[in-house]
C-alpha cells in the first residue's frame, strides 16, 4: 500500500513537471516593426513614436501615430501591421483584420508578419474565405465525427 502511494505521488509529480514544461512555451510578444528603408522619413518618425506609445500601453496614441504612418507609407506592410496591432489592442478586431491581411499582402516574404500570432487567427489571406471567425465549430461532433447531411 505504501509503495503504491509512492508510485502515485511520483507519477503525479512527473505529470505536473511535464505540464509545466509544455505550458511554459509562451508566444513571442507582439511588437511593432520598423519600416523599410524606402519610406519617407516622416513615416519612420511616426512609427518610432507609435512604437514608444504602444510599448507604454498607450494604444490610442499609438493608433494615431501608426495611422499617420500608414497615410505616409500606404504601400508598407510593416506600417499596416503596426496599425493593426494598435487596433487589435483597442479591441477593433474587424479593422485590425483588414490591416493584418493588407500587411501580409504587401509583404509576401516577411516571415514575422506571416507567422505572427496576431495574423494567424485570420487565416491565409490568399484563400477565398479570408476569416476564421471560429476555427473550431460550435456544434458537438456526432458519432464517428462525420458531418451530418
Amino acid at each position: 500500500m505504501k509503495k503504491t502511494i509512492q508510485q502515485v505521488v511520483i507519477l503525479g509529480i512527473a505529470l505536473v513537471l511535464v505540464g509545466m514544461t509544455a505550458c511554459s512555451q509562451k508566444r513571442k510578444p507582439l511588437v511593432p516593426l520598423a519600416l523599410d528603408g524606402g519610406v519617407q522619413p516622416q513615416a519612420t518618425t511616426l512609427t518610432e513614436q507609435g512604437t514608444q506609445a504602444y510599448q507604454a500601453q498607450q494604444y490610442d496614441e499609438a493608433k494615431r501615430y501608426f495611422e499617420q504612418a500608414v497615410a505616409e507609407a500606404p504601400q508598407s506592410g510593416p506600417a499596416h501591421y503596426n496599425y493593426a496591432l494598435a487596433l487589435n489592442a483597442l479591441g477593433d478586431s474587424e479593422v485590425a483584420r483588414q490591416h493584418f491581411l493588407q500587411a501580409a499582402d504587401l509583404s509576401p516574404g516577411d516571415k514575422i508578419i506571416w507567422d505572427s500570432p496576431a495574423l494567424s487567427p485570420y487565416g491565409n489571406p490568399e484563400s477565398k474565405n479570408r476569416t476564421k471567425e471560429r476555427p473550431y465549430g460550435t456544434r458537438r461532433p456526432n458519432f464517428g465525427a462525420m458531418p451530418r447531411y
